[in-house]
C-alpha cells in the first residue's frame, strides 16, 4: 500500500510568506488568546498563547511556478494560518484535520482542476486512493468545507 502524506506550506514559502504573502501584505501576528487555528506550516491547530499570523497564500500558483506549469484561472489565494515564527514543521505522518468534512480537489498536471469530492471524517484515504486512480490527477488540494479555505496539499505518489 502506497503511502499518501499530507505537505505542510514548504519552509523556503513560509519565510517568504513572514515578510509579505501571496497578495503583497506585510505579516501582522498576533498572540492566539484561544487556540484551534489550523495552522499550515506544522498542519497542528494552534495552542493559547502562540503567536500566529493570518495570510494570503496561493498554493496553486506556488505548486505550479515549481513544476513550470500556468495555472491560468484557477490560480486563487486565500487566507492560510500560520506560526508568525518559524517553527519544527508537522510532528508525524498521521492525516491533519481529518475528524470533519473536508471537499478534496483534483488537479492535473498542467494546473487544471479535474473535479471534487466531499469526503467524511475518515474517508480520506478512499478519496485519495479514488482520485489517483485516475492517472490524469497529478496534485490533491484539501480544503475546509465551511470557509474553502486551502488545508494541504497531497501529492501522486510515485
Amino acid at each position: 500500500m502506497t503511502i499518501l502524506r499530507a505537505h505542510p506550506i514548504e519552509s523556503t514559502a513560509l519565510k517568504e510568506l513572514r515578510t509579505a504573502d501571496d497578495a503583497g501584505r506585510r505579516m501582522r501576528p498576533v498572540t492566539d488568546e484561544e487556540g484551534g487555528a489550523p495552522l499550515r506550516c506544522c498542519l497542528r491547530r494552534s495552542a493559547p498563547g502562540e503567536r500566529i499570523a493570518l495570510v494570503s497564500y496561493a498554493p496553486l500558483r506556488r505548486w505550479a511556478a515549481g513544476t513550470g506549469v500556468d495555472p491560468g484561472a484557477y490560480d486563487e489565494q486565500g487566507p492560510v494560518f500560520i506560526h508568525a515564527e518559524e517553527c519544527g514543521g508537522p510532528d508525524g505522518d498521521a492525516l491533519p484535520f481529518a475528524n470533519a468534512h473536508r471537499t478534496v480537489r483534483r488537479y492535473s498536471a498542467d494546473g487544471r482542476i479535474l473535479g471534487g469530492r466531499l469526503v467524511e471524517s475518515g474517508a480520506f484515504e478512499e478519496a485519495f486512493t479514488e482520485a489517483f486512480a485516475d492517472p490524469e490527477v497529478a496534485l490533491l488540494h484539501v480544503r475546509a468545507v465551511e470557509y474553502g479555505c486551502f488545508l494541504y496539499e497531497v501529492r501522486r505518489p510515485r
